[in-house]
């Protein structure tokens, strides 16, 4: 039994420096996201209760502003495509990099709804937005904005989801979710292939030949890792459909675009957002995957356009 014993321990050794080595060798976050990192960035920094928030307006200040919520990892940029074209007609166009992503600072803190409902709106009132917004969020972004108008609905003046995030509970699979090992283990196998695996997003990925590389940047600073990893135990027990089913009482009008071939968020997922905001006006876009606003831009931006145009207030 003793020999037993000993051996179990010595396995158990072997195991924990072998986490530790590969951890240390496939960890890609190496620098700190400071002042200096940040020196040549595009777009404003400002500093919130949680940190410094990284964001951008474009277009003119006397327009109708429309806030842009980007997805669980992919910064502000994925909105570049639909923020160029909503400035080019008119709009004030406020998009910002999440905590954790971008250059945004990563704050030791939960990644819970409160967070990033706080972050919205502590931005807004920052810079000086008092009046009522149009929200689009993409993929996450579509919980983020579907929980902000909820719970500030009188500040809300439309909502646009995109292949939003639908079906079941958010939470974080085995072994991540092990104290202690479960963030070595994510960060040495999960935060090193995500740069690539963003090209499922896609239903044409070889029209994207950068979209690796620019995601890259964000993930070699400290902290990138962990901000997806909390963001996944704060999202633990969400049922999603009482997040749209909340929306919907909320009386602000919905607009659904749902990438045909969607293979991150399946496309057979926009019949519960639908069931639970059965109000929503629909739009399957064809030839798309997780990212329409991209892949079928100029079809979705029109689609946006048309529908801020039919809702100008409330």
């Amino acid at each position: 039994m003793k020999k037993i014993l000993i051996a179990l321990l010595v396995l158990i050794g072997i195991a924990c420096v072998w986490v530790i080595a590969t951890y240390a060798t496939r960890n890609p976050e190496h620098r700190d996201l400071d002042a200096a990192a940040r020196r040549g960035a595009p777009g404003r920094f400002i500093r919130l209760s949680d940190g410094i928030t990284h964001y951008q307006i474009d277009g003119p200040d006397s327009g109708r502003t429309v806030v842009l919520v980007h997805g669980f990892s992919v910064p502000y940029y994925i909105w570049d495509s639909t923020a160029a074209a909503l400035a080019g007609a008119g709009y004030r166009v406020v998009r910002y990099d999440e905590y954790g992503r971008g250059w945004s600072d990563r704050p030791n803190v939960p990644y819970t709804a409160d967070l990033f409902d706080r972050q919205i709106a502590q931005l807004l009132d920052s810079i000086g937005i008092h009046a009522p917004v149009d929200l689009a969020g993409v993929s996450a972004g579509g919980a983020v904005v579907a929980t902000f108008a909820s719970r500030h609905p009188v500040q809300a003046r439309s909502v646009v989801l995109v292949d939003p995030v639908a079906g079941g509970r958010g939470g974080v699979p085995f072994p991540f979710d092990l104290p202690g090992v479960g963030p070595m283990f994510w960060q040495a196998f999960v935060v090193p292939k995500m740069a690539d695996g963003q090209m499922t997003d896609f239903a044409h990925p070889e029209r994207f030949p950068k979209w690796v590389d620019r995601y890259r940047d964000q993930m070699q600073y400290r902290g990138f890792g962990h901000a997806l990893l909390a963001s996944r135990r704060g999202s633990a027990g969400v049922q999603l459909d009482s997040v749209y089913r909340a929306l919907a009482s909320a009386g602000v009008p919905v607009l659904l675009l749902w990438g045909t071939q969607d293979k991150t968020v399946p496309f057979a997922n926009n019949a519960s957002v639908r069931a639970a905001i059965p109000s929503v006006e629909f739009h399957a876009i064809g030839d798309a995957g997780h990212l329409p606003i991209l892949e079928r831009a100029a079809l979705a931006d029109s689609l946006i356009l048309q529908f801020l145009a039919r809702h100008p207030g409330r």
